[in-house]
């Protein structure tokens, strides 16, 4: 379940499961809301067929923010084929432009480095950039899409 934003707008920390129709109906506010949840299902689909069970999805998508700029997310890759993966979730060349241009967001693999610590995306994704705090991120599994 999708808890209520906090006083910063952000989820409360932790993962939250969520399934597709509890994601749409708390992140669809706006046209533009509505075309982010598009690419993203497309993404999910992309990576369901390869045989991703999880996602986690970021960014200012999962904030209050009315009108946020895209999404971010980041792939389990247990269970991934890599020879029915759409070689566009590896290909971060020029500020991952393919990514957003076809899916309106950025996608990563869960277990990579984000930042020169090393630290993980899942991880890096639950933090404020801002303030360092934690937040909270939410949890898909593609298999659940129609």
């Amino acid at each position: 379940m999708i808890p209520r934003f906090d006083e910063r707008g952000n989820l409360p920390p932790g993962i939250h499961k969520a399934d597709w129709d509890e994601l749409e109906s708390k992140f669809n506010g706006s046209p533009r809301r509505v075309e982010l949840l598009a690419g993203l299902r497309a993404a999910l689909l992309a990576l369901r067929d390869a045989g991703c069970r999880t996602v986690y999805i970021d960014g200012s998508f999962v904030t209050a923010k009315e009108e946020p700029g895209d999404f971010d997310a980041c792939w389990d890759q247990d269970r991934v084929d890599v020879d029915l993966l759409d070689p566009i979730f590896l290909e971060f060349a020029e500020g991952r432009r393919a990514q957003k241009e076809r899916f309106g967001g950025e996608l990563f693999v869960a277990h990579y480095p984000a930042d020169p610590t090393g630290m993980e995306f899942l991880d890096y994704f639950r933090r404020d950039r801002q303030t360092g705090e934690p937040k909270g991120i939410v949890e898909i599994d593609p298999e659940v899409l129609k």
